[in-house]
């Protein structure tokens, strides 16, 4: 029986990572259609609309350079999903925030703590960190 119990919770495990993993694919096609605007196709903060902005958009490809080589998971999910917004937009971060709504997903953060965003997000951030500079 004790056998059995393994096995069907080792199952369980790999079916939760499938369902939980980030598809970074995906993340790039949403970055590119929701975030290149502002931040650029490069992630450098030199998108078109930059220069209208009152604040400067983040470099997002080094975000884990400049925090100390961590890549800052919670403070980019609660920037996404509008939990620590941006005055400068005049509205919750980002503008298209209600798409990236969804069914909760947990994810762990560098410090071992897990933190609910959607899965779009999960992907969102999966590309971010695909694409941070050394």
């Amino acid at each position: 029986m004790r056998i059995v119990q393994t096995i069907v919770t080792s199952a369980l495990l790999c079916l939760g990572a499938q369902v939980f993993a980030q598809d970074v694919k995906n993340g790039a096609d949403l970055y590119r259609l929701h975030c290149a605007t502002c931040h650029g196709i490069e992630a450098t903060g030199q998108g078109p609309m930059a220069g209208v902005l009152l604040t400067k958009p983040a470099d997002l490809a080094a975000l884990e350079v400049e925090n100390g080589g961590v890549f800052p998971t919670e403070r980019v999910i609660r920037r996404i999903d509008g939990r620590d917004p941006l005055i400068s937009h005049g509205s919750p971060m980002p503008v298209y925030g209600f798409f990236f709504e969804g069914e909760d997903t947990p994810l762990k953060t560098p410090s071992g703590q897990p933190i609910l965003t959607s899965k779009p997000i999960v992907d969102l951030l999966g590309y971010l960190q695909s694409i941070q500079v050394n």
